[in-house]
């Protein structure tokens, strides 16, 4: 299932489930199709590669690997309050994003 995402790259994120629980993040990239985020110093790994001929002494590679959207909520005040994230319609008909939460604060 693929569509618009409400997550965009930047925003400041908790991670609300799994090992990662409590950690805050920015957003690095966001994959829509799998709707997955990749978050700036989480998940990330070493990936060994093997010797080929192309680069004959092998190499390692840090990774960053992706967490679901589901598991994450945004941050609207410090680091502490999170909130979902609805639309709303201005008043010159722009659409902006505001924090369910904080009585439809507008986040940036």
């Amino acid at each position: 299932m693929s569509g618009k995402l409400r997550l965009r790259t930047g925003d400041t994120v908790k991670v609300t489930n799994g090992a990662l629980k409590g950690k805050v993040a920015k957003i690095t990239a966001v994959n829509t199709k799998d709707q997955t985020v990749i978050l700036e110093g989480l998940k990330s790994i070493k990936r060994h590669f093997k010797p080929t001929q192309v680069n004959p002494k092998g190499s390692t590679k840090e990774m960053q690997l992706p967490v679901h959207i589901s598991n994450v909520a945004i941050v609207t005040d410090g680091k502490t309050a999170t909130s979902r994230i609805g639309f709303e319609l201005k008043k010159d008909g722009s659409k902006v994003r505001v924090a369910k939460a904080n009585g439809n604060k507008e986040i940036k």
